[in-house]
């Protein structure tokens, strides 16, 4: 009788391979933002599609979409048993700036025990690592359910396909649960699962004042300056408590429970660690709240980014025709982004000054989500990490927001377990992003677990 190898022998035995397939994922430059990288988005899906069948998976086929194409598959074990639909997503963030990378960015280098690339981590890291959990439970004939992958390549982008994709197929990913890695714990020896996310709403605003660039020292103080106005109207935006001035803003948003804010106390947080791994001498937010509920439990306001004017070397006095800004709201629960959408412009727009011309244009967004911790699958990770890290996971809430969970929600009438495996130190969308080697090997443990209790459940 053969012997099935333990998964964590497992993965010290197959290790040389597993990254050889991931980097020629990373290698991809996979790039949804950028037009340029259109190509490489279909390079990128054929890849994973390549690696699902060669994982287990019966088949898989790069499908397309109004955008970019997507990667579905799936492995039937039984029309009675249930399923388990992984979502994760291929595209990946640019890379800007350049200079401030130790290494190529799509050349993959392991140094001091970490991956260093962009999409180590978010996502193809992540989903790498469900793929090999699947492949180490087809090729021992220990997986006992069905399972389904649909990677997506425009999750950067605010997944604008994916909508119409879930209308059109809605009967192909029918499942009884959504697996995801696209989330982080709270340290590598704290392990967590996320159970809720913050929702988005996003906008750019154009700002015009004269018809052409003027001379500041025959205009200046006589006509609006654009990037003046601009930034007079965005510093209006929160007060000094740190509190969003929007009218009806906080009409929907559901206030902590006195259990729930003790609970969150009770988390290990440390503040000074926590600020000197940002750089940063003193925190800031909503008064009334600690840093993990403000981070994770409330809504916020950031401007993006801000341009206009003369932005190259040296001087140049001048008033500009126009000014611009990226802004965005993460939103709580409850709170639904077309709506939170309308109130920005119609606010922006009412408080805008007649010397200028304002246009607010809304981008992307999404609803929040909250995921029971009494939900079978809930109590199948959290029996995976503690497999995998040696303790309990504690149940937390993030700041960051992954709208297409709120869609699957809605159009396949099933919940989502955020079972992922990144750290803050990770850097994902920041130069030098990367993933420690010790995580994949623990996700692809703490995965394969999960699917083994998933059954007993």
């Amino acid at each position: 009788m053969t012997t099935i190898p333990t998964i964590q022998s497992y993965v010290v035995q197959n290790e040389a391979r597993f990254l050889d397939e991931l980097f020629s994922l990373i290698r991809i430059p996979s790039i949804s933002a950028e037009p340029a990288h259109h190509d490489d988005m279909l390079r990128c899906a054929k890849r994973w599609q390549e690696l699902l069948v060669a994982a287990g998976a019966d088949h898989a086929e790069v499908m397309p979409s109004e955008g970019n194409p997507l990667v579905y598959a799936e492995k039937h074990v039984s029309d009675a048993a249930p399923t388990v639909l992984v979502y994760g997503h291929y595209d990946v963030m640019p890379v800007d700036p350049l200079d401030l990378w130790h290494s190529n960015p799509f050349e993959p280098e392991v140094r001091d025990g970490r991956i260093w690339a962009r999409g180590a981590d978010d996502d193809k890291g992540q989903s790498f690592i469900q793929v090999k959990a699947l492949e180490y439970l087809v090729r021992h004939g220990l997986l006992k359910h069905n399972v389904k992958f649909i990677l997506e390549g425009e999750e950067e982008i605010g997944s604008p396909s994916l909508g119409s994709f879930l209308k059109q197929h809605h009967d192909l990913l029918q499942c009884d649960v959504i697996l995801v890695s696209d989330t982080s714990m709270l340290a590598a020896d704290l392990p967590s699962l996320t159970t809720g996310l913050r929702g988005l709403a996003y906008w750019q605003i154009e700002v015009t004042g004269p018809n052409r660039d003027l001379h500041s020292g025959h205009f200046g103080g006589a006509v609006a300056n654009p990037i003046n106005v601009l930034c007079e109207l965005l510093a209006k935006v929160t007060d000094a408590d740190g509190r969003i001035t929007i009218p009806h803003f906080y009409d929907d948003v559901e206030e902590l429970s006195a259990d729930e804010r003790s609970m969150i106390a009770h988390i290990p947080f440390d503040e000074q660690r926590y600020m000197q791994a940002i750089g940063v001498d003193a925190l800031r937010g909503e008064k009334g709240y600690s840093t993990i509920e403000r981070n994770a439990c409330r809504p916020s306001f950031d401007i993006c980014g801000i341009w206009g004017g003369h932005t190259g070397e040296g001087a140049k006095t001048v008033l500009p025709s126009k000014a611009y800004a990226k802004v965005s709201c993460r939103l709580v629960p409850h709170q639904q982004h077309e709506t939170v959408s309308q109130l920005f412009v119609d606010y922006i727009e009412r408080m805008a000054p007649k010397c200028v011309k304002v246009k607010v244009t809304p981008m992307h967004g999404g609803e929040g989500y909250v995921c029971p911790i009494t939900l079978p699958a809930y109590r199948a990770a959290e029996a995976g990490f503690e497999a995998a890290f040696g303790k309990r996971p504690l149940a937390v809430r993030r700041g960051g927001s992954i709208p297409i969970i709120s869609d699957f929600e809605r159009e396949l009438g099933v919940k989502t377990v955020l079972m992922g495996f990144g750290l803050e130190s990770n850097a994902i969308h920041s130069p030098n992003e990367n993933m420690p080697l010790s995580m994949m090997r623990k996700g692809i443990e703490a995965v394969t677990v999960f699917h083994q209790k998933y059954d007993e459940l």
